[in-house]
């Protein structure tokens, strides 16, 4: 069942602590392998960006990374900055889970194990084709939001502190493999 294996692939759903919340986040999960190619699996094995030639990271192990990353970042503001600087740690959580959703729509198998750009992704990237997903499944505006401005399309608007924190728990779990000095 399609919902074991999205339950299976993302443990930490189960960090998501609102019911609901929990409940769309999944479901969007569901809608997005119901529209692409790929499947759960293929997450497990492809690379998480085309942009680097030869990625040794999986999408799955990337993509939860960020998920920790996100959710510890956000607790050390809690933590530090209390209410001077307000989190809500379900929408960091679920919006980190659901940032690069739209990458199935973005993303299909090139036949040799590895993956390619779809038609859609040359006209759509994913935080798009993200948001249309989130949209469709219900999600709040709020995790929309980390969704749609997660990527350097996010630059050009204002992020909420939660979208930050999402925003640089990806880039800085990225940027490392395209542009790490090596010594």
């Amino acid at each position: 069942m399609l919902r074991d294996e999205v339950e299976r692939i993302w443990p930490e759903l189960e960090w998501i602590e609102d019911d609901e919340l929990r409940e769309r986040t999944t479901r969007c999960w569901e809608r997005a392998f119901e529209l692409s190619p790929l499947t759960p699996a293929d997450l497990e094995r492809i690379p998480f960006t085309l942009k680097v030639p030869g990625c040794p990271v999986t999408f799955m192990a990337h993509k939860r990374a960020v998920v920790h990353v996100a959710r510890d970042a956000a607790r050390s503001v809690q933590g530090f900055f209390g209410e001077a600087l307000p989190v809500d740690l379900d929408t960091v959580v679920a919006g980190a889970i659901l940032a690069d959703v739209g990458k199935l729509l973005e993303y299909e198998s090139d036949g040799a194990g590895g993956s390619r750009q779809s038609a859609r992704g040359k006209y759509l990237r994913h935080p798009f084709t993200g948001v249309a997903l989130a949209i469709e499944c219900g999600l709040p505006d709020a995790v929309t939001h980390i969704v749609a401005t997660h990527a350097g399309e996010g630059n050009l608007v204002a992020r909420t502190t939660e979208a930050w924190l999402v925003h640089h728990a990806d880039f800085m779990t990225y940027e490392p493999f395209v542009k790490r000095l090596e010594l």
